[in-house]
């Protein structure tokens, strides 16, 4: 990583893994992070262990200053201790919570966010996944500087990233993360040396990516094609995910590819079956192969595995 070409004072406020590796930049670029600020510690998995986030992990691996407020709008004592710092940037990377007026006025620099998205592109909770889910070939990464409203901003930085075929949003995330980093360093450089300037974004392009709810994982074969179905699968992983219904039990599927369509036209949710494999009919004239089930209150299981303990007989429909 190149050293900054001005050090600053910085504060830093991210939460989950997208915002390591942009954590990790500016300290191998020099800049002094005065404090890092990261949500609370939370139960985490099937066994609700506390767990630290990954971004105080990879801040205290550093030696490095860390508060987790409960709040920070009305907080005294967070404001003081930022007012005290006096940082030149507060950087944010999906932090997770609004940031309040007294803050984005403090530093002289401005608070620079990391957004996954070409804004003002899939603005919101969950661009990354959205775009996707979209079926979107190309995204990228923005950094811009914060304001009162959601993602509106202006623009300092963006680069573009191709979202090849077989990426799911898991992926995704983890390359944009990788690819913002040095983004970051490259925007600060601009802000310090006041080369770069920011730009307003275009409103009348303006889309919202909103947090995905359990739902959108429910594939509607009447509704959608197989390539619509194909895309929010890559998009949602790894949660809602993808899940369908068998006379009222509830399916998850963990793999599934579009299908060529032979022979007559089927209704959608109309399961065929060739031998091992189990194909479900699409809006369109469409068809989806799925690949690898799991049945409510059982383990993941083959499509075959799936067919030799569960006999389908022909115009079964999935809903």
């Amino acid at each position: 990583m190149t050293k900054a070409a001005i050090p600053l004072r910085l504060v830093f406020c991210g939460t989950p893994e997208f915002a390591v590796p942009t954590l990790e930049a500016l300290i191998a670029a020099g800049h002094e992070i005065a404090l890092v600020v990261t949500q609370p510690d939370r139960p985490v998995g099937r066994k609700q262990v506390v767990t630290a986030p990954p971004v105080k992990q990879a801040a205290l691996a550093h030696g490095l200053e860390v508060t987790q407020p409960d709040k920070i709008k009305n907080n005294v004592e967070f404001r003081s201790r930022l007012e005290v710092i006096a940082p030149d940037a507060i950087v944010v990377v999906a932090y997770g919570r609004i940031i309040p007026r007294w803050m984005l006025d403090l530093p002289r620099l401005g608070c620079i966010n990391l957004h996954g998205s070409l804004l003002p592109k899939y603005r919101g909770a969950a661009p990354i996944q959205w775009a996707v889910a979209m079926g979107e070939a190309v995204t990228g990464n923005t950094t811009m500087l914060l304001e009162e409203g959601l993602d509106t901003g202006p623009i300092l930085l963006q680069q573009q990233v191709i979202i090849r075929p077989e990426q799911t949003a898991v992926d995704l995330f983890i390359e944009l993360a990788a690819r913002g980093a040095p983004l970051v360093v490259e925007t600060l450089d601009g802000l310090a040396d006041g080369s770069l300037k920011p730009h307003p974004q275009d409103e009348s392009q303006a889309t919202i990516a909103r947090i995905l709810g359990r739902e959108d994982g429910h594939m509607d074969f009447a509704a959608r094609t197989a390539t619509e179905l194909w895309n929010r699968w890559r998009g949602f992983q790894p949660w809602p995910g993808a899940f369908t219904f068998l006379d009222g039990k509830k399916i998850i599927v963990h793999r599934l590819q579009p299908a060529a369509l032979s022979g007559r036209a089927a209704t959608p949710g109309e399961v065929r079956i060739d031998g091992q494999r189990l194909v479900v009919m699409c809006a369109a004239d469409t068809a989806l192969e799925l690949l690898e089930l799991q049945p409510e209150g059982r383990n993941r299981m083959t499509a075959g595995e799936f067919l030799r303990g569960n006999p389908i007989a022909a115009g079964t429909r999935l809903s």
